[in-house]
């Protein structure tokens, strides 16, 4: 027990903050640096990234979208032809001013996000009609300088996400993209890492700065808050003007073109973690543990050998689950299974010398603890259907938590007392900016996460009591 309490997670998850901190660094997903709000992904964490890479590449296959990448540094005057985004982004840009001892003729802006580098080369790139579309896409790493207190995985000021570019004939073409890619993002999040969300567009204020609009995905975490997720951001014309993005359509003449980004990030990483995990520690969904199963034999002298010798026969025909044998012998059981436990791996199997003797195994799911006996001839299937029951049953789990954590309000007195009871609001509010900042100034700093595309009928704001524009989703965020 004294091991456990060392090893293992000290606290329960109602005290949010050091219990995701204790997660990161116990269950060995990430570690802080010396460079303050950068983190080092670890190989179960970095694993798990790879997959959502590979899933998202898989579907920009198919939606005929190229990968490509462009430099870290920007120059200043390429990140400043955008004004409105230009402001957005300001106080996060960190500056490259000397290399070694010279000052630089011109600051070099390490990437925010990559419009500007990248929109000087479309400008070159776009001729004709012929050349539309154009559909590109980067993953890289970007440093966003400007927050206070940085938190692992969701709010870092270095972290890793996709850019996806892309350049239309029409207004028309370019936001039908918008169900293409949120459709992606929202089949990776629900159907792999077991996460449902709330899919809207942002208020004007809290759209990405630079977009027409902005449509995201909102997760809620067990501490109360929201965390954006992946989002659609429709350009319109703005960049393809800044950056004098033009082409000559099928009658010879000149047209700026159509444009879209979108993203997802690290940040899912955490919300993954934190959404599932509990008290003893990392908890999984199946179809993005990098290791599906660990082997534990519980070895006595005089069996010792014929245990080890089925596990390892059993380990060879579990591959196809990224199998673990745990045949240490300076750790007892109990302690193997509270790492495994802390370190998330979905289906552990015990084999003793009854279980050697009875062809037989326990088996043990991390989500529920469940445990049960089977046979070795049933095993490989019954672990196909235990680790699809343990994928839906995580997706269930964080479904009822966002939606036991969604209520309606109609006054502001509602939305408040909801707020303080650490809930998102579904509130009716008009489109005025003074009620927006009006809003997060009454309830000490929520605001409008997004609006739902399905919408209650009209009622009336609940900040001025003027008649609403939209029920808006309202909540504290990171």
């Amino acid at each position: 027990m004294a091991e456990k309490d060392q090893k293992g997670i000290t606290t329960e998850k109602d005290e949010f903050s050091e219990w995701f901190t204790q997660l990161m660094i116990k269950s060995e997903l990430a570690d802080y640096t010396k460079v303050s709000g950068c983190i080092v992904f670890r190989p179960t964490a970095w694993a798990m990234w790879e997959k959502i890479v590979k899933l998202v590449n898989e579907r920009l296959k198919k939606l005929n979208v190229k990968n490509i990448y462009f430099p870290l540094f920007i120059p200043e005057s390429l990140l400043s032809r955008e004004q409105e985004h230009v402001k957005g982004f300001s106080p996060e840009v960190a500056w490259v001013t000397h290399a070694a001892n010279t000052k630089l003729n011109e600051r070099l802006a390490i990437r925010p996000t990559s419009e500007a580098i990248m929109y000087d080369s479309f400008q070159k790139w776009i001729r004709s009609w012929r050349d539309l579309p154009l559909k590109l896409n980067q993953w890289s790493n970007v440093v966003r300088w400007e927050f206070k207190h940085p938190i692992p995985f969701f709010r870092t000021r270095e972290f890793m996400f996709n850019e996806g570019h892309t350049a239309y004939a029409t207004k028309q073409e370019s936001e039908k993209e918008k169900q293409e890619i949120i459709g992606m993002y929202n089949d990776i999040c629900k159907n792999y890492m077991a996460l449902p969300s709330l899919i809207g567009k942002k208020s004007d204020k809290e759209k990405f700065a630079g977009a027409e609009y902005t449509v995201s995905m909102e997760f809620y975490m067990p501490n109360g808050k929201a965390l954006q997720g992946p989002d659609f951001h429709h350009d319109g014309q703005k960049f393809a003007k800044a950056y004098d993005i033009t082409f000559l359509d099928e009658k010879g003449e000149k047209q700026y073109v159509w444009q879209n980004t979108w993203a997802i990030s690290t940040r899912m990483l955490g919300a993954m973690f934190a959404i599932h995990s509990d008290s003893k520690g990392l908890v999984l969904p199946p179809k993005m543990a990098p290791n599906k199963v660990v082997i534990v034999p519980i070895l006595f002298e005089g069996s010792k050998e014929k245990i080890i010798q089925k596990a390892e026969e059993i380990n060879k025909k579990l591959k196809k689950f990224n199998a673990i044998l745990d045949a240490r012998e300076e750790y007892k059981p109990g302690y193997k299974f509270n790492e495994w436990e802390l370190k998330g791996i979905p289906i552990r199997i015990e084999i003793g010398p009854k279980e050697v003797k009875d062809n037989s195994v326990i088996l043990i799911r991390r989500d529920t603890n469940g445990k049960e006996k089977v046979k070795l001839i049933l095993l490989e299937r019954k672990i196909k259907l235990v680790l699809e029951d343990i994928q839906k049953n995580l997706f269930k789990k964080a479904e009822k938590l966002l939606k036991d954590n969604i209520v309606e309000a109609n006054n502001f007195k509602d939305l408040e007392n909801s707020i303080k009871e650490k809930k998102i609001v579904l509130a009716p509010l008009c489109s005025s900016r003074e009620c927006e900042d009006n809003l997060k100034f009454k309830t000490n700093g929520a605001k409008i996460l997004n609006i739902p595309e399905k919408q209650p009928k009209k009622a009336t704001c609940v900040i001025c009591n003027k008649d609403s524009d939209y029920w808006a989703y309202v909540g504290k965020s990171y």
